[in-house]
């Protein structure tokens, strides 16, 4: 049994004893508690046993129910793994840009990135399978992702790599708009790179016009 009272939140309620009289039934508890309910745009007060002495406010609308941006990313990296392209095609936006640091140019749209992506279904073993080693998932617009590759359950050399996903909601489809690879090198140059990277500095510093190359 509940009865409503109509008071201003957040607020602490003591009844005088002549309303306590009205509430307490034989059978009710020797306590009674408060907590805020909505109704008609104005807070009421509802009295029950079960919750402590506070008035909590009444949380906000749920948002439009998508699947988590990291759900969305793992959808990814499974249909390639079945290489079933039709659900990877899915969750790509039409105007998706697809960057993988192996190759000089970016894959645009679509259907660019579905062709990348059959060609290297066809050219490499359903054996070899994507692993998830790890997956932000506080975000709903940006993830990060590390990964490596296995071959038949075994960790497959110079396969670690880790990736960024960039997603938007449209056409009240959560779908991925941009993404980025960056894969394990076969050659370790170590302390050399720090050399090279020096260099390559030195000489942009030297000249200038260099720079409007690259």
């Amino acid at each position: 049994m509940s009865t409503c009272l109509s008071l201003q939140p957040p607020i602490r309620v003591s009844p005088p004893p002549q309303t306590l009289k009205t509430l307490i039934t034989p059978n009710s508890p020797p306590f009674w508690f408060l907590h805020p309910t909505k109704k008609f745009g104005r807070t009421r007060i509802r009295v029950s046993e079960a919750d402590p002495i506070t008035a909590v406010p009444p949380s906000p609308p749920s948002s439009p129910d998508f699947p988590p941006a990291a759900d969305v990313v793992r959808g990814f990296y499974g249909g390639i793994n079945r290489r079933d392209l039709d659900s990877v095609g899915c969750l790509i936006a039409e105007r998706c840009v697809y960057e993988d640091l192996v190759f000089s140019r970016p894959f645009v749209g679509r259907k660019d990135i579905l062709t990348f992506f059959t060609k290297f279904s066809d050219s490499i073993s359903s054996d070899l399978q994507f692993v998830i080693d790890d997956i932000s998932c506080e975000d709903s617009s940006a993830i990060g992702v590390t990964w490596h590759l296995e071959w038949r359950g075994k960790p497959f050399p110079f396969s670690k790599g880790c990736s960024f996903y960039r997603l938007e909601v449209i056409d009240g489809k959560r779908q991925i708009i941009y993404g980025r690879d960056c894969v394990e090198p076969a050659t370790k140059p170590g302390d050399f790179a720090l050399v090279l990277i020096r260099a390559v500095t030195w000489l942009l510093q030297k000249f200038p016009r260099l720079a409007d190359r690259l």
